[in-house]
């Protein structure tokens, strides 16, 4: 044991566990697997433990020249959803030693100014929401290691892609709706151009149209309540029969679709069924409660974070897709014989 002031090294944690230097760096920079055994690592960590060492990170860094700084790169900070994303990251970044900074777009989509005199500089790597893709050009985020969130595998700016599995979110809610007997269907679709809002509205036409006697019209709107509720009441007042089931986008986007619904005197879920995705708190702030997806946003920023720390280590990140789930309440019935 070290006594008196001086504090232990990493030759003294060496010492202690019956190892070299080299394999305590291994140990303590999370880079032993495949070189030194678990027993062996173990003993490593159980020494430093003991000792009370803690790794001179600056000097470390330096040495290595990282910052280990990460920036989470979103479009808005207007939902909890990003807000999660980023608890998620921020985790598995501290438990290997990262900082996570978080940027929204000051416009909540497209081009950003560099927060950074260079981010080049700055930053050991970037993790950004397709959403939000715009903002990495003025950071020159995209000559940094990066990992897209909600991003097209096949033509992503990353070196990984992480993304939930929205396409089953989709397929969820329309056999729940088609399984009640609706065939009038409403989707309200974000007015933002971005690709997993794109699968969104792929994956329905896909879905619904493959059945015969359904109808799909779409309504576009801003991304909020207010541009929601205008949308949608527009679409829900035109001539030709009303859909039973409006499909939105987004939990926020439903309720704007509440409020139009009751503008019009149409009673949710008697009248118009509505859904949503995501599973804010929002979901069940509202009466009644809404039938949406949930998305596990922490889970999303943690497969984001642990991504990006594979693409520093030059190792494959995990692939597939997270998965999502359905959350039935009370906003979806059957349609009314009216």
């Amino acid at each position: 044991m070290v006594r008196g002031s001086t504090r232990p090294t990493s030759r003294d944690v060496a010492q202690a566990a019956g190892v070299s230097q080299a394999a305590v760096s291994l140990v303590l920079g999370d880079k032993w697997r495949g070189r030194v055994s678990e027993a062996t690592a173990e003993r490593v960590r159980q020494a430093a433990r003991e000792l009370g060492y803690r790794p001179n990170l600056a000097a470390r860094n330096l040495r290595l020249g990282r910052t280990r700084t990460v920036l989470l790169v979103v479009p808005a900070l207007t939902t909890e959803f990003f807000a999660g994303v980023y608890t998620g990251a921020a985790r598995v970044a501290a438990a290997h030693g990262f900082g996570v900074v978080l940027y929204p777009s000051p416009e909540g989509i497209g081009p950003a100014r560099d927060p950074f005199a260079s981010a080049q500089a700055a930053l050991d790597g970037v993790i950004a929401s397709s959403m939000a893709a715009d903002a990495l050009t003025a950071i020159r985020g995209d000559q940094l290691p990066l990992v897209m969130l909600d991003s097209d595998p096949a033509g992503s700016l990353g070196a990984a892609t992480v993304n939930l599995d929205i396409a089953d979110g989709v397929r969820q809610i329309t056999e729940h709706l088609l399984g009640l007997g609706h065939r009038r269907f409403l989707h309200l679709a974000a007015d933002v151009a971005s690709w997993t809002f794109e699968v969104r509205a792929r994956e329905l036409h896909t879905r619904l149209t493959a059945v015969p006697g359904t109808t799909l019209a779409t309504a576009r709107a801003p991304f909020s309540i207010e541009g929601a509720q205008r949308a949608a009441e527009a679409a829900l007042a035109s001539p030709g029969p009303r859909p039973t089931a409006l499909i939105c986008d987004d939990d926020k986007l439903a309720a704007g679709a509440y409020k139009a619904a009751r503008r019009l005197g149409l009673a949710v879920p008697e009248d118009l069924s509505v859904t949503g995705l995501d599973d804010l708190a929002l979901a069940t702030a509202i009466d009644p409660e809404l039938t949406t997806v949930r998305l596990d946003a922490e889970l999303f920023g943690e497969r984001g974070m642990r991504a990006l720390l594979a693409v520093l280590e030059g190792r494959t990140p995990d692939a597939g897709d997270i998965p999502v789930e359905l959350v039935v309440r009370g906003s979806t019935a059957p349609p009314s014989a009216s």
